[in-house]
């Protein structure tokens, strides 16, 4: 052999190794590593499923509550056309009294 081949046939080797042994991970390794974070994204899609529940009972009485403010608003607008008018009959009958 040439001194050259001698001298790149431990590079090439080393090479070759390298390439060859570097970028392999088995399917046990990356489920292991991937484990604990799906395991938080299982959690917390649990606890946005929660929130949302939550937040939607929430709008739900918020939205029985404006509407029962809507009836009560209207109501209490009726009362005082009426007691308007009774404070206007009571005014009318005041002036019709003679005095003593």
């Amino acid at each position: 052999m040439s001194p050259s081949v001698t001298k790149i046939a431990p590079a090439l080797v080393v090479l070759i190794g390298a390439v060859g042994l570097g970028g392999c991970a088995t399917k046990g390794y990356v489920r292991d590593q991937i484990a604990p974070v799906s395991q938080r994204v299982d959690a917390l899609e649990t606890r946005l499923q929660e929130t949302d529940g939550t937040a939607k009972s929430a709008l739900a009485q918020a939205q029985a509550a404006s509407g029962q403010a809507q009836n009560n608003g209207q109501r209490l607008d009726q009362l005082s056309a009426r007691v308007d008018g009774v404070e206007q009959r009571m005014k009318d009958n005041q002036r019709k009294r003679p005095r003593n």
